[in-house]
């Protein structure tokens, strides 16, 4: 039996400090920019304030149990994802293997257009200071800072405006990941976090005490009831917590693959999910607020406003706002700055999943991993998305990466951990073993009969509605470079990535009795 746990490089596996230290850097990740943007529009247009019982349905069904199936694999294979589902696999785990890779193909796509969103909100966060956007915010997003191309096509022609602060950020989160997870990942959430929360609570103070805003927050929990009998908007429940937890996709296996031997998982867990809905209901009150005095120097009724969800309503409808609101300055760099952090936080945990499965697969040290992985996505991501068409192929990317990839991959995830490997009940072991809050057979039938059946319901439904109505009206050319793009490029990882040898000799799991027999795997 070890005693520790090696890394490639011969060394000990990195770890979190502690279980502050894993908390805030799991908040860190999945509170992000859809928090923001996303969870305000989905919830008025879902019923307002009744869509909060779907809504903890969905928590309590879906987000928390796949939470804890990437904490249980995270952590009792102690690996980044490839690694530990290589180790869930057995006998057959090249197959499971695969799987990782696919996840990371996921984290890095996405990657390499959400360092272009941060980059427009550190952007915005400078013309806050002087209300650069003017009486335009649209024209000014579209035509003078983003100079979005006419035709919806790829081209190469480099946006200087966007292209400067996408530099900056990128090399900012290869410096934190090059520092590696304790040095870099941790110190950063640690004081990120609380940053965080102080400055975006500025802003929902701020908006509580405007004209209008007790209309914004009528709006936004007027409970419409009949919405419930609506399978869209269960459905749209599901959705918004699956994509606001960082699940599924290879970021919370190799988070909880860094906690200790011992680590209390389930708690912190608990404390993680509600933590996110916390602060998704906080942006739901401050986005509203600020909506409603929107709509009163206007004159009509909140109804009636158009872009309360993503892009729009950070960089047109909100900008607008500021124009119209007294302290407007200092407030847009609250919110802007607040929209930077968050996405920062986010971006790097997505990107330690590609830079923990290099480093693993190819021997390779935290720095080495992160400067090569980072290099690499740097370049990609400017081609892509720092051109005259980056906000069309983002939009495309987004959407098949995320509606597709990412709920594929939790269903597949489920399926085989539960019907296909049978290695249900040595997870659930695992963590009622290490955790203070124990769970029952409840758990298995949440993820192995309702995840399935509701994500592979969403599945289903988006693949037929870009097959049959495509996306957006985007020309059918363009969908197959950057939309089903995206998941052959994906796909093309995964299967190179499995293909290629280990670079180090094997890789010994510590035993966690009764099941010590089956869970060290030598990977040759």
């Amino acid at each position: 039996m070890s005693t520790t746990t090696q890394n490639p490089t011969g060394t000990q596996r990195e770890q979190f400090s502690g279980q502050t230290g894993f908390i805030l850097s799991a908040i860190g990740s999945a509170v992000g920019l859809g928090n923001i943007w996303r969870f305000p529009g989905v919830a008025y247009e879902n019923g307002g304030g009744a869509f909060l019982i779907p809504y903890l349905v969905a928590l309590m069904t879906a987000g928390i149990p796949i939470l804890f199936l990437d904490y249980a694999i995270g952590h009792r294979f102690r690996g980044s994802a490839p690694t530990a589902l290589r180790r869930l696999g057995g006998r057959w785990g090249r197959w499971t293997e695969s799987l990782g890779w696919f996840q990371v193909g996921m984290s890095f796509v996405i990657g390499l257009y959400y360092t272009a969103i941060i980059g427009w909100a550190l952007s915005y966060f400078v013309f806050s200071f002087d209300l650069r956007w003017g009486d335009d915010p649209a024209g000014f997003l579209v035509g003078e800072y983003l100079k979005v191309s006419n035709d919806v096509s790829v081209t190469g022609d480099i946006v200087a405006s966007v292209a400067i602060p996408l530099a900056i950020v990128w090399i900012a989160a290869i410096v934190v990941l090059a520092l590696g997870v304790s040095r870099g990942l941790e110190r950063v959430n640690v004081v990120v976090m609380p940053l965080l929360a102080l400055t975006f609570g500025a802003v929902v103070v701020r908006a509580l005490f405007l004209d209008g805003a007790a209309d914004g927050l009528n709006a936004f929990f007027t409970p419409d009831w009949g919405a419930l009998s609506d399978p869209n908007v269960w459905i749209a429940a599901y959705g918004q917590i699956f994509f606001s937890l960082s699940i599924a996709f290879g970021i919370m296996i190799t988070y909880a693959s860094y906690r200790r031997r011992r680590a209390n998982l389930t708690g912190p867990g608990l404390v993680v999910a509600f933590a996110n809905s916390s602060f998704e209901l906080l942006a739901g009150i401050g986005v509203f607020a600020t909506l409603g005095f929107f709509a009163f120097q206007q004159g009509i009724p909140v109804a009636e406003l158009e872009g309360i969800s993503g892009i729009s309503l950070s960089f047109i409808t909100f900008p607008a706002i500021l124009s119209q609101m007294p302290g407007g300055a200092v407030v847009g760099a609250l919110f802007f700055g607040t929209l930077t952090l968050a996405g920062f936080t986010s971006l790097l945990s997505i990107l330690q999943v590609t830079s923990a499965a290099v480093q693993e697969k190819f021997g390779l040290t935290p720095r080495s991993g992160a400067v090569a992985i980072g290099l690499v996505s740097a370049a990609l991501s400017f081609a892509l998305f720092s051109t005259t068409s980056g906000l069309y192929a983002l939009d495309a990317a987004d959407n098949w990466t995320n509606n597709i990839g990412v709920v594929g991959s939790a269903v597949i995830m489920s399926v085989l951990t539960v019907w296909v490997l049978r290695r249900g009940p040595e997870l659930l072991y695992h963590l009622n073993t290490v955790s203070t809050v124990r769970l029952g057979g409840v758990w298995l039938a949440l993820i192995g009969v309702v995840v399935p059946a509701v994500l592979g319901y969403m599945l289903v439904r988006a693949i037929v509605t870009v097959v049959t109505e495509g996306y957006e009206g985007y020309p059918a050319g363009f969908l197959v470079v950057m939309g089903w793009g995206a998941l052959i490029a994906i796909g093309v990882i995964t299967a190179v990535a499995t293909a290629l040898p280990w670079r180090h000799h094997k890789h010994d799991v510590e035993p966690w009795p009764p099941y010590a027999a089956v869970t060290t795997i030598k990977e040759n």
